[in-house]
């Protein structure tokens, strides 16, 4: 895939992505808007509703008191009415019925001016607008704790407070700001020039009350995102490791083609040179040309056995041949073989096998390629002189074997990146460097099939050291 498509489509699922967080963004803040709105409402209601019912509760008793007065119980109604009616003129008093009717309407207006000379805090039954306030917010399903109380206007002062009555120095209207401040209010016993008093009502956890309205959906909305934004990075990852993964292959192919392309023409034309009439007559030419062809086949089949037992890896098909494995004796060994590669080109191997003791548990034949493997790595990437020093010594996990060539090194990315299979450090202006780039993947799998650690230190310039630990014991 083009890395123009790669991007026109990241571009795209970015900005559709977007849009979907955009869209939620706002369906859950006007939600939050409406769910504030109808709470607002609700409270309000709650507050006049029972503001009607206190102002129709003191009227049904004025009502009471003027029908008692009107049927001629005089003393039923100084009863209701209280002192309020102990100084009005009795029924049996005043000449009969005819003058009870006509004194109802003035009889019902000095107790209704009587009621409203009375103090606010006399005026309101506490039990009942408590009851009221709380059947009211539990029908309109106000949630939270909320905070009410009744201001006297004359007095500038708070009578009481979520049904309590205040004392004096209690109803200091600095105690009670919040109530003070708040919106949610509604007059008490009003008249044509003024009111009695005010309900007001705070809710302290309105916010938390409105949010946790729209927290399921809200929750819904950011797990479904999650997960389409999950869905999307891990989209654009595979997108960019299979295009990875391509050019890796693609790059292999050629390198194999080239790597099998060089002894195959080398086997052809030995074979052609040995056909030839001035050869078959020289035993001498013909054992040359057969060892060459030899040494090419030698060749092709390692690169096979390296493409095989990779894939092996893949299929978990390695069986390991567990033995006592002298690592000493291996690094020896394989110095012997790479020097032979090295020194022809000026360079050196220097050999230190230091640990003691030396043996691990694991496979001789992965061990032995496993090091053979770094020392070619070695030898591959240093200049025209190699200088390879290959070394043991004991850690307190096992066996440490130390590969530390003077080469070219490698970058960052190129240390995060060189155990991927097919994976080949770019090495500028050089086209030497052979290999499929599945050397070093079968070295850190190897490793780790022995249950052993490998790690590498590196500067651009300076070389790389590759050290990996073999366990003594497999567990």
């Amino acid at each position: 895939m083009a890395k123009r498509t790669i991007f026109l489509i990241t571009t795209l699922m970015t900005v559709s992505l977007l849009g979907v967080i955009f869209l939620q963004y706002n369906l859950i803040r006007t939600a939050m808007n409406v769910n504030e709105q109808r709470y607002d409402e609700a409270l309000q209601d709650a507050l006049n509703n029972t503001a009607r019912d206190l102002e129709a509760k003191e009227a049904t008793e004025i009502n009471v008191s003027a029908n008692g007065y009107n049927s001629g119980m005089g003393k039923t109604a100084g009863i209701v009415a209280g002192d309020l009616t102990r100084d009005l003129p009795r029924p049996g008093l005043l000449g009969g019925k005819n003058l009870q009717l006509s004194e109802q309407p003035s009889y019902r207006l000095r107790l209704q001016t009587q009621y409203a000379a009375r103090p606010l805090v006399e005026r309101i039954d506490r039990e009942f607008l408590d009851r009221r306030l709380q059947t009211a917010f539990e029908n309109a399903d106000l949630k939270g704790d909320i905070e009410y109380g009744v201001y006297d206007v004359r007095n500038k002062e708070f009578v009481s407070r979520n049904g309590r009555l205040l004392s004096t120095i209690g109803a200091d209207t600095a105690r009670h700001l919040d109530l003070l401040r708040s919106s949610y209010r509604v007059s008490l016993y009003d008249t044509e020039t003024d009111a009695a008093g005010y309900l007001l009502a705070y809710s302290p956890r309105k916010g938390s009350v409105i949010f946790n309205t729209i927290l399921n959906n809200l929750l819904a909305s950011l797990l479904f995102i999650s997960i389409i934004l999950g869905c999307f990075v891990y989209t654009i990852y595979v997108i960019l490791f299979q295009k990875k993964l391509s050019e890796m292959k693609t790059d292999f192919i050629n390198n194999m083609t080239h790597e099998f392309k060089t002894p195959i023409a080398t086997i052809s034309l030995a074979t052609d040179s040995i056909m030839s009439p001035k050869v078959t007559g020289s035993p001498d030419k013909v054992m040359r040309f057969a060892h060459i062809i030899k040494q090419e086949n030698k060749r092709m089949n390692d690169q096979v056995e390296k493409v095989l037992q990779m894939a092996k890896l893949d299929k978990n098909r390695l069986n390991l041949n567990l033995t006592e494995v002298d690592l000493n004796d291996v690094i020896i060994e394989a110095g012997e073989y790479i020097r032979l590669q090295v020194e022809p080109r000026g360079g050196s191997v220097v050999v230190i096998p230091e640990a003691d003791p030396s043996s691990v548990e694991g496979d001789m034949t992965h061990l032995a390629s496993l090091v053979n493997n770094l020392l070619d790595n070695a030898n591959k990437y240093s200049p025209e002189a190699p200088q390879i020093v290959v070394s043991t010594r004991n850690v307190p996990t096992g066996v440490e074997v130390t590969i530390l060539d003077h080469g070219l090194g490698m970058s960052r990315e190129a240390r995060k990146n060189i155990f991927d299979r097919f994976y080949r450090v770019h090495t500028g202006d050089r086209h030497d460097v052979k290999g499929f780039g599945l050397g070093l993947s079968y070295v850190k799998t190897i490793t780790e099939v022995h249950g052993g650690s490998i790690r590498i230190e590196s500067e651009l310039g300076k070389g790389s050291s590759f050290i990996v630990t073999f366990p003594y014991e497999q567990r």
